[in-house]
């Protein structure tokens, strides 16, 4: 009975020994993947971390508690540039543990993910929360301080923004006045070029009346006097007639003068 218990024992201690075997396994052949990647600084091999990635995931699905292994899992997708991944990961780990150097360690890290996402304020809380954990840290109170510096950049850009959006703003503000100035301005013109206009119709119609009235004028006077020179040609005739009539008279009166003269001597 006593040997039945011990191999069911010694079964037991393989299969977990075995297993743990695999585990790393896994953990060693992603560590393998990572090293390739870190030895060229120049670029990123993106390849490769993805393996290592993978390797990792492998050996948290046989044991997920192990801290070393999603700390070197969050590492990977950090150098994937999957920031959101890997910030969430390194959450997870500072939540989990106890111990305030490794809680400062994966806080930093999450507060790097934070910065490389541009997410200035909540790398700022997570660097300020490693310090709490690690007083000490060099490298978060660096980086602390550089957060800390793009968020003053930011804050200054935004306010040199909005001043320059102000100004534009006042600027489109003054150019709709000059603007509507201008229309204000083309319209009285126009306003004043129809005044005008109406003006000078109305001059050319005057100028038209009177030259009709003019023209009315001088063809009453040309008819008065064509009117008069036909009384006074009336006139003329009639006094020629009445003149030749008088000239008739005294030439019978002489030519029976003359008439009588000779009858009185030819009667003698």
């Amino acid at each position: 009975m006593k040997q039945a218990t011990l191999l069911i024992i010694l079964l037991f201690v393989w299969a977990t020994t075995t297993q743990a075997q695999n585990e790393r396994k896994f953990v060693r052949q992603g560590n393998k993947y990572f090293d390739e990647a870190m030895k060229d600084k120049s670029k990123l091999d993106t390849t490769q971390f993805n393996k290592a990635e993978i390797e990792y995931r492998k050996a948290l699905e046989k044991k997920p508690d192990n801290p070393k292994w999603d700390f070197n899992l969050a590492d990977a997708l950090y150098k994937q540039k999957k920031f959101d991944e890997s910030a969430g990961k390194f959450k997870d780990i500072a939540d989990r543990t106890n111990d305030k150097i490794e809680k400062s360690r994966a806080l930093h890290n999450m507060g790097n993910s934070m910065l490389m996402n541009k997410k200035l304020d909540e790398s700022i809380a997570a660097y300020k929360e490693a310090l709490r954990n690690n007083p000490n840290d060099m490298d978060t109170k660096y980086n602390l301080l550089y957060a800390m510096n793009m968020k003053k950049k930011q804050q200054d850009q935004k306010k040199k923004d909005d001043k320059n959006k102000d100004k534009n703003k006042d600027k489109n503000k003054d150019k709709d006045k000059d603007k509507n100035k201008d229309q204000n301005k083309d319209q009285n013109k126009d306003q004043n070029k129809d005044k005008d206009k109406d003006k000078k119709d109305q001059q050319n119609k005057d100028q038209q009346n009177k030259d009709q009235q003019n023209q009315n004028q001088k063809q009453q006077q040309q008819q008065q006097q064509s009117k008069i020179s036909k009384q006074n040609a009336e006139q003329m005739l009639q006094a020629l007639e009445n003149d030749e009539k008088k000239t008739q008279e005294k030439v019978k009166k002489i030519q029976a003068m003359k008439a009588q003269s000779k009858r009185v001597d030819k009667d003698w």
